[in-house]
């Protein structure tokens, strides 16, 4: 069990430290002018989704890979975990995540001190506010939004990892799907689906982060379960029961 609970924080650690990161440092959402060069907003979802594709080979075989308690509740629900390991999952994860963003937080603290006072700041999760291309989004369509995706994200888990697939290519699906999630979703919310990093970032930036923080924990959770449960009753091959009857 021990080694399960490292491997997800370290999991997380590297999801929070890459994609924040790669948001903090490198990303240029508006095109690139003055003769700055970013990533944009097609770069920082990938690099969220090369995060869990790495770590999902990495580590996957040790702890499951989930990387997220949204993900966690969603395999629970779904059949595919034990009650009794959620809450050591979810605090390793929130850990790994924490530590990962005091380290994002000490490295850009190296150029002088963060300054946190707009919505968005040091990669934090947001709604009501109009940050990217001039649009702000209601609490309302940030929480669909986050459920549907993290509703999604579940179906393709629990989908690739399936023992009728073929779990060579899990890691890949499920990279990919984060990657396209972001993409729908920067503009939004800038992307949680998973509460532990949401936690991480809005702990060093505090104010309105940490205020709006409880919907970037109800709505993927919620979207978790329902996504476990709609695959588990839906879609799940039952052909070996079936064969067994």
């Amino acid at each position: 069990m021990i080694k399960k609970l490292f491997a997800e924080f370290f999991g997380t650690f590297w999801l929070v430290f890459g994609g924040c990161g790669s948001a903090i440092f490198a990303s240029q959402i508006a095109p690139a002018s003055n003769g700055q060069m970013g990533i944009l907003l097609i770069g920082v979802a990938l690099a969220f989704g090369l995060t869990v594709l790495t770590m999902a080979y990495a580590v996957g075989h040790i702890s499951g890979g989930h990387f997220n308690p949204a993900v966690s509740f969603g395999l629970l629900a779904g059949g595919r975990f034990p009650a009794k390991d959620l809450i050591s999952y979810i605090v390793a994860q929130c850990l790994g995540a924490i530590v990962a963003a005091g380290a994002l937080y000490t490295i850009l603290s190296g150029s002088g001190t963060p300054d946190f006072s707009g919505p968005g700041a040091f990669a934090t999760n947001f709604y009501g506010d109009a940050v990217y291309f001039g649009k702000g989004y209601s609490m309302g369509a940030a929480f669909l939004t986050e459920f549907i995706l993290t509703a999604f994200f579940l179906i393709i888990i629990m989908g690739a990892t399936d023992k009728f697939a073929n779990g060579k290519f899990a890691g890949i699906a499920i990279g990919l799907a984060l990657t396209l999630i972001h993409l729908i979703s920067i503009p939004i919310t800038n992307t949680s689906v998973n509460p532990a990093r949401s936690l991480s970032q809005a702990v060093f930036v505090g104010g309105n982060s940490l205020s709006q923080l409880w919907l970037f924990w109800v709505a993927p959770i919620l979207g978790g379960v329902v996504g476990g449960l709609i695959y588990k009753f839906l879609l799940q091959n039952n052909q070996e029961e079936e064969l067994a009857h």
